[in-house]
């Protein structure tokens, strides 16, 4: 039996608002070494992004190598293989590499050549059973730059295709055929880090990643020989290609947009049907968005914390994240006030704060000209299109009493 786990996108060190999830990375790993011991995994794929930074803390590198240390103390034999994704510092995450590799951990933070081919002594890694013996071999590709892609140079014209996506196919399709000698008949895997066209992607979540211009590949840069493709970048646990080609999304929710995600990880049995399986990974924080849906007047998010009837005593580490979203009916400075004075009376913490700007966001009809109209009309339309409402008298009044000391 051969069994791969498949993740990706942990993000490790990111804050929400300026609040640390130590506590949810420490909870996701510690929960990720029960689902290797319990699923009795011989190969942990990670495909990219295990860090939120280019710049990540002391912190956050301890929390990664904790985690690689009890995955190892608590499941022996386990290969795990690494690669960067476009938020990871691909040089300091490789750095360790020559270590790690004796205890099975490969890190791949770029592409590494020999001569004008691809280095598969560094980037094809055989998989092994409990026993130790080679069951499969994975093409591990970190995230790509333009340097990476064989024969592009900037301004080329691709044939049916752009010129990208065509240095994209060749450079997988060189990997593959490189590798199937070597593979010796085992089923062969790859990994990567990018978007595949036809992806569901998280909006304000991932950054688009552009290469040459061009945002997305299609799946079918990945060589039909492969066997299974783990994915990174895509926040959303999803399948391509029939789920030969996969994304296994975050393990918790990192912005607004995934709250409704069932986030995981994804087991990948090599001797069995079906090809993979979602394993849901509970969160230790709730993220919830207020309302679920659309705008709401802030006392109508007051009425829903209250429901929640939350520990006033939950330390903060394990406070509910919370983004909300308010209708305009005050000036937005006085409006966001009392929003965060509302949110410090509750046991949570705010991760992020949009007021409906749709009304401000109308097309505006041309200025008049300062012959047809006077200062209080100015002053009445600047205050429309800041708070997306009229001022009122005392607006008014302060306005005038402003314009007369002029």
């Amino acid at each position: 039996m051969m069994r791969i786990l498949h993740t990706a996108d942990w993000h490790i060190g990111q804050t929400l608002n300026g609040f640390d999830r130590e506590a949810e990375h420490r909870a996701f790993l510690d929960a990720l070494a029960d689902v290797i011991v319990t699923e009795e995994v011989d190969a942990l794929l990670v495909a990219g992004d295990i860090f939120d930074g280019i710049n990540p803390s002391g912190e956050s590198q301890r929390l990664l190598y904790t985690a690689i240390a009890s995955f190892l103390r608590r499941r022996p034999g386990l290969t795990i293989v690494m690669i960067a994704g476009n938020h990871d510092p691909a040089a300091r995450l490789e750095a360790p590499e020559a270590v790690l590799r004796e205890l099975g951990v490969h890190v791949l933070g770029g592409l590494h050549r020999d001569g004008a081919t691809v280095d598969l002594d560094r980037h094809l890694i055989p998989l092994t059973d409990a026993s130790g013996t080679p069951r499969a071999h994975v093409l591990a590709v970190p995230y790509l730059r333009l340097g990476d892609l064989p024969g592009y140079t900037v301004g080329m014209q691709g044939a049916g295709e752009s010129a990208v996506v065509t240095a994209v196919r060749a450079l997988h399709a060189g990997m593959v055929a490189a590798a199937l000698p070597r593979a010796g008949g085992l089923p062969l895997l790859a990994m990567g880090h990018l978007t595949c066209a036809g992806g569901l992607e998280s909006e304000g979540a991932e950054r688009r990643i552009l290469i040459g211009g061009d945002h997305a590949v299609p799946p079918e840069i990945y060589p039909s020989e492969l066997t299974y493709v783990a994915l990174g970048h895509l926040h959303r646990a999803q399948n391509l290609d029939g789920g030969r080609v996969r994304y296994s999304g975050s393990p918790f929710p990192l912005s607004a947009s995934e709250i409704g995600y069932n986030h995981g990880v994804t087991l990948v049995d090599l001797d069995a049907g079906p090809p993979h399986r979602h394993i849901p990974m509970p969160p230790t924080v709730a993220c919830l968005r207020i309302p679920n849906t659309g705008f709401a007047p802030l006392d109508q998010v007051e009425t829903a914390l209250l429901a929640l009837d939350l520990d006033a005593d939950t330390p903060m580490g394990l406070r509910p994240f919370v983004h909300i979203a308010l209708t305009p009916d005050r000036p937005a400075t006085t409006l966001t006030a009392e929003a965060e004075a509302l949110l410090d009376r509750h046991p949570v913490r705010l991760a992020s704060l949009r007021i409906d700007r749709t009304t401000a966001e109308q097309p505006q009809a041309p200025p008049a000209s300062l012959a047809d109209t006077t200062p209080e009309d100015l002053f009445r339309e600047a205050f429309r299109q800041t708070h997306s409402l009229d001022p009122d008298n005392s607006h008014l009044s302060a306005f005038r009493d402003a314009l007369s000391e002029v």
